[in-house]
């Protein structure tokens, strides 16, 4: 066998493993990334621990950088996996994969950037394919496709409720006054704001009839507004869940969420 082919055969097994996860072997694969995935996190944030710190610190410092050496080599096989690279590496999860290992290596020069917990808890996402979750992904990407069709509906929604906002927030402002708590019309609106979503802090609340009325008129209102997105997206993720979408990962860039029928992927082109 060529160096060639042995080298092809190495990445299509390597693939197999990393991105597919109706495997036997890619299932261990997500399994195994799960747990360490949470063991890391789980170790960065019992750093941020004073008491722990001062026990632990040398223990956890070790286990910090051995992860991180985990997750280099996952990322480098991540790429040398992929017949193009560098289209994987600017997609959204090669930057998350890249940014998960550097706070560590950044914290040689800048002290505290190994705390990026957010980073790298965002990885979960990618391995979260695992037994009867590996549709969670597709779901995801499902819920994304459905946002993204609602976009517009979406911004005419927050036009209207932007503007709402503002309207009740003057009425309130004007109603109450400063004496109330009411100082301006910015923090009329930011009671509209609170109260619109039903959050109602208790930090500022009308004390007028006429005021305590608008406010009631609000709070009803609220559970209508949060209605209308629910309704919106809802409706597009019907639509997109009937167009079905596989769990199949392109095999030059890495991308997923195709849809059950598609040939080629819907990024790179290539054939899947």
């Amino acid at each position: 066998m060529q160096p060639e082919e042995q080298l092809g055969g190495w990445r299509a097994k390597a693939q197999e493993i990393i991105f597919e996860s109706d495997t036997r072997a890619g299932k261990a694969f997500d399994i195994g990334l799960i747990l360490a995935i949470m063991v890391s996190v789980a170790v960065v944030m019992m750093e941020s621990v004073e008491t722990l710190e001062a026990r632990f610190g040398p223990f956890l410092r070790a286990a910090e950088w051995a992860f991180t050496g985990l997750f280099t080599i996952e990322y480098v096989l991540r790429l040398l996996c992929v017949s193009r690279p560098m289209r994987y590496a600017r997609s959204f999860f090669g930057v998350v994969d890249l940014v998960a290992v550097l706070p560590t290596y950044l914290s040689i020069f800048l002290p505290g950037a190994q705390y990026a917990l957010v980073v790298r808890t965002l990885r979960i996402l990618r391995i979260f394919r695992v037994l009867k979750l590996a549709h969670h992904l597709a779901e995801t990407e499902i819920l994304v496709r459905a946002l993204v069709r609602s976009r517009r509906k979406i911004t005419v929604f927050l036009f209207v409720v932007f503007t709402l906002v503002v309207i009740l927030g003057s009425l309130m402002y004007l109603i109450e006054g400063r004496e109330h708590g009411f100082t301006s019309i910015p923090r009329g609106v930011y009671w509209a704001i609170v109260t619109l979503t039903t959050v109602g802090y208790g930090d500022i609340s009308p004390q007028t009839a006429l005021g305590q009325a608008l406010a009631s008129a609000v709070m009803v209102l609220g559970f209508s507004i949060i209605a209308v997105p629910t309704g919106i997206i809802t409706a597009e993720l019907t639509r997109a869940v009937q167009s079905g979408v596989s769990g199949q990962a392109c095999p030059h860039c890495a991308c997923e969420g195709h849809t059950t029928d598609a040939v080629f992927c819907r990024l790179c082109g290539g054939r899947l």
